[in-house]
């Protein structure tokens, strides 16, 4: 039997022409495993609405949370490859978690899930307290080299996006040496930033703009290769640092041994979704971009993502425990 896996999908499907004519006879449910609100949950249930106003299919979102949205994730290979069961998979879970040494995963990624879809990115951007001697990446690089181990940056734990994207940025800067204040989540992370207890922050844009906006915070850079239209005016990071383009994703996954047809079914149903003018604005509003990646392309981007962040770890030598 063909083995499928969230990495040797994009052999299965070039391999194949599957055609996108399943369609559900019964609820559908997507498993999230973050909490209400949060980019993950915001990104489900646009997509649920729309599909329910697009065609009629109940799209019921339910939220799972703990271990890291592991729980969710789990529950996703659990359920019978028919359709009915999908969940959110995310860049720290699906592309960082695996090369982390000592990360906890309670299912094996490969073997357990298939990817579906990629749904929405947000780029990272880097946030300074107001007091810092620092205004601009290219004053952060320099005081950094000129102090090694001075620079303090908040992270939501070891082997969190957020540590390794301030790792990402240390050694593409020249290897700069910087020290990790870990936090239980991003809002106290990003609090302290605030309260001037630590240095600088790595984060969605999405949740920075607000504190950013209130003079709370300043953000130096973002992490992308083009503007983003939640805040067009912010310098990009990637003009003094090419490679520093993070565009933290929310996918869309399934458990194993979902048929092609029904795997490409559920791509067009929530690509389309996603795609619907009436959702530009609301997710504009969150610092979201739609991705249009089916199978293949979002099973090439995790792949690729793994081989990005696994140099990330090795330069660091970061251990999640």
């Amino acid at each position: 039997m063909l083995r499928r896996s969230l990495l040797a999908a994009p052999l299965v499907f070039a391999a194949t022409s599957a055609r996108a004519d399943w369609t559900p006879k019964q609820p559908m449910k997507i498993l999230v495993g973050y909490p209400p609100g949060g980019t993950a949950d915001i990104a489900a249930r646009i997509a649920a609405d729309t599909i329910q106003h697009q065609h009629g299919y109940t799209v019921i979102v339910d939220n799972k949370t703990g271990a890291g949205g592991f729980i969710a994730l789990k529950a996703v290979a659990q359920s019978p490859p028919d359709g009915y069961t999908v969940g959110v998979g995310i860049m720290g879970q699906l592309a960082i978690g695996p090369v982390v040494p000592g990360s906890q995963i309670p299912l094996d990624l490969d073997k357990e899930l298939v990817p579906i879809c990629n749904l929405v990115g947000v780029p990272m951007a880097v946030i300074a307290r107001m007091d810092a001697p620092f205004k601009t990446i290219a004053e952060l690089v320099a005081y950094a080299k000129a102090n090694p181990g001075k620079v303090s940056y908040a992270s939501t734990g070891l082997g969190s996006t957020n540590q390794l994207g301030a790792e990402f940025l240390a050694a593409e800067a020249g290897g700069l040496k910087m020290i990790n204040v870990p936090y239980r989540g991003g809002a106290p992370a990003i609090a302290d930033v605030a309260a001037g207890q630590v240095d600088i922050f790595f984060g969605n844009i999405s949740e920075l703009i607000g504190q950013a906006r209130g003079g709370k915070v300043r953000v130096l850079a973002l992490a992308a290769a083009k503007p983003s239209p939640l805040a067009p005016e912010l310098p990009l990071l990637t003009k003094d640092i090419p490679a520093l383009d993070i565009n933290n994703w929310f996918g869309l996954v399934g458990p194993a041994g979902l048929p092609d047809d029904i795997k490409a079914s559920l791509a067009k149903l929530f690509l389309d979704a996603m795609a619907d003018p009436k959702n530009a604005e609301p997710l504009a509003k969150q610092g979201l971009e739609p991705l249009s990646q089916g199978p293949d392309a979002f099973a090439a981007l995790i792949k690729k993502d793994r081989e990005r962040w696994a140099r990330v770890v090795k330069q660091g030598n970061i251990r999640a425990d």
